[in-house]
């Protein structure tokens, strides 16, 4: 299940990125903060499955 959360994390990173750089290309704002705001959840969600693989061992 971990593996899951990881995995999902990463993929929205991805798509975060991705749609800032589509944002910032366009010069449109909306898309580029959207893009910041996904990859800053993508960046949370990997960092607490991080943690809890810390307290597992």
């Amino acid at each position: 299940m971990s593996g899951e959360k990881k995995a999902k994390a990463r993929v929205e990173q991805v798509r975060g990125k991705v749609k800032e750089t589509l944002g910032r290309a366009l010069g449109d704002e909306r898309k580029t903060a959207e893009g910041r705001t996904e990859r800053s959840k993508g960046d949370a969600r990997q960092a607490k499955e991080k943690i809890k693989d810390v307290f597992r061992r």
